[in-house]
């Protein structure tokens, strides 16, 4: 059993509720987890708009907790009671809105809507500046278009992690990155763009509401500043059980993609990463601002509030998951002992025997909205022709360049268009668990070397215990990226997988019907509606 002199220095805690999962990771000074937990959890399409319940919230967060703490208590032979820095991350974007008593006003809704064209639309044009669908303004924005009673109660509007850190510190801060997945942020303050601000004043003066913009978003912070502390509520509110005493130290609440960026040591200028999970997005530090903006690209900053170029798409392993469900209850029905892992590293490593061609087979993967194509609502589809090939090696290649589609199109504006370099990306998420097999495809599909590091499988959480530990244990005027590089990665080696030129002709060819596909999907979506 290990004994409490194997922790080293300040514990840390990292907690990120992913699309599918809440994870929780405790780290000490070494950086590497200690322990961990974690929840499943899902979407709902409820009355028009995808979401999770509040309780669900909560119950998820303590059961991920809970077993981090029972996980704890078995390796160390006592309770977790003290933690000295704890950062919490979510899904970016969404909207939740709470009127002056702290009640929810609507149902949460999530990244994943693309309710809020018009909105997103009316912005983009207003601010010269792209506005995704998914952004918490462009949801605030479309409310108000709609004329929904709640907008005139408004007293908060946040993220989900924004919500999260606020019920157990009081405090309504966001870390920038995740602020900037909100409304524009102006990189040379750090703060949400006053121009633009000034602009949605304008525009929405005359509507039925007394507060300003301002008014009702959270405080905006960078990476190393203090947010709080953990108030006693909010250290019974996260664990039920009492062990955990409050005044745990609270790092800025930052999203999914600021966290990514911290697990792979992406943060400084000219570096990138993807993340590549339920959704897939691609973060590239720039030097310099973009020529021009672009709907398929979002304008984002690293947690230190660095200009950031991302690629997001709403769907990427949703329709592989599905199809990977399917292939369980047929082997669960045999009656065989083959676990999800051994399932999944099956079918990805099958996918490296396809034909050339995939065996003409053709996937669209999207089960929601994909806002860079210009659908409004999910409509996953597979399909097969009488002389195509279907095998097990033909269909899940299939549907990985599938996946890897929708990236490439937003990523060739950047490369193409705005000649921005890559020379490398650092992949995190469930996709590269299976060795080399995704990291090979997405190299060969982006053109571009791709690389993944031992801590890759870590993720989010780690990402997020990660900018917890810099806020309290880095030096007088060290950066985040200097912790980073010379602190976390300075033992870490990446492996590294470059494009070759039979999977570029493979996966180039397979775009050419893809794009093809998509047309003929939009034109018979148009019929059905």
């Amino acid at each position: 059993m290990a004994t409490e002199k194997n922790i080293q220095g300040k514990k840390v805690l990292g907690i990120e509720f992913g699309s599918t999962r809440i994870k929780a990771v405790l780290i000490d000074d070494r950086y590497e987890p200690l322990v961990s937990g974690a929840h499943e959890w899902e979407n709902h399409l409820i009355d028009g708009f995808w979401t999770y319940g509040i309780d669900e919230v909560w119950s998820g967060l303590q059961a991920a907790y809970k077993e981090l703490a029972e996980a704890y208590k078995e390796s160390y032979g006592e309770p977790l009671s003290e933690i000295d820095a704890i950062g919490f991350s979510g899904m970016m974007h969404g909207y939740l809105a709470f009127d002056k008593n702290e009640s929810l006003l609507v149902p949460f809704r999530t990244w994943r809507n693309t309710t809020t064209e018009e909105a997103a639309s009316q912005l983009t044009e207003l601010f010269a500046f792209n506005i995704p669908q998914r952004w918490s303004i462009s949801h605030l924005y479309q409310a108000m278009l709609n004329n929904e009673d709640h907008v005139k109660d408004i007293d908060f509007v946040t993220t989900l992690a924004g919500y999260v850190h606020w019920k157990l510190t009081g405090e309504k801060v966001l870390g920038v990155g995740e602020a900037s997945g909100m409304f524009p942020i102006d990189s040379e303050t750090g703060q949400f763009d006053e121009k633009r601000v000034q602009q949605f004043e304008e525009k929405t003066a005359s509507y039925d509401k007394d507060w300003k913009l301002l008014d009702v978003f959270p405080k905006v912070l960078t990476a190393g500043e203090s947010a709080g502390q953990l108030t006693a509520e909010g250290a019974k509110l996260l664990d039920p059980s009492g062990d955990l005493n409050p005044a745990s130290l609270l790092c800025p609440p930052e999203g999914d993609a600021g966290t990514g960026m911290a697990a792979t040591n992406s943060v400084a200028e000219r570096t990138g990463n993807v993340s590549a999970g339920t959704s897939v997005f691609s973060m590239i530090v720039l030097e310099e601002a973009l020529n021009d903006y672009y709907t398929e690209i979002d304008m984002v900053t690293t947690p230190a509030g660095k200009p950031t170029a991302m690629v997001h798409c709403n769907n990427f392993t949703t329709d592989i998951n599905t199809w990977a469900r399917l292939f369980k209850e047929l082997v669960d029905s045999l009656s065989l002992d083959v676990t999800s892992e051994k399932l999944f590293t099956t079918l990805f490593n099958k996918a490296m025997e396809a034909d050339d061609d995939n065996g003409q087979l053709m996937s669209i993967n999207y089960y929601s909205g994909e806002p860079i194509t210009g659908f409004e609502e999910g409509r996953p589809l597979f399909l097969q022709m009488p002389d195509s090939n279907l095998n097990l090696a033909n269909f899940m290649r299939t549907h990985i360049y599938s996946a890897l589609a929708t990236l490439k199109i937003g990523m060739d504006i950047l490369t193409k268009k705005e000649d921005v370099s890559v020379d490398q990306l650092l992949g995190h998420g469930g996709f590269f668990k299976t060795k080399e097999v995704g990291q090979q495809l997405m190299a060969d599909a982006l053109d571009v070397s791709v690389s993944v590091m031992e801590s890759a499988g870590e993720g989010g959480p780690w990402g997020m215990a990660l900018l917890a530990s810099y806020m309290v244990n880095k030096g007088a005027d060290e950066s985040l990226e200097t912790y980073l590089t010379e602190k976390v990665f300075s033992s870490q080696e990446a492996s590294s997988l470059d494009p070759t030129e039979k999977g570029k002709g493979n996966f180039s060819a397979f775009m050419k019907r893809y794009e093809k596909m998509l047309e003929v999907e939009e034109t018979a979506v148009k019929k059905m509606k």
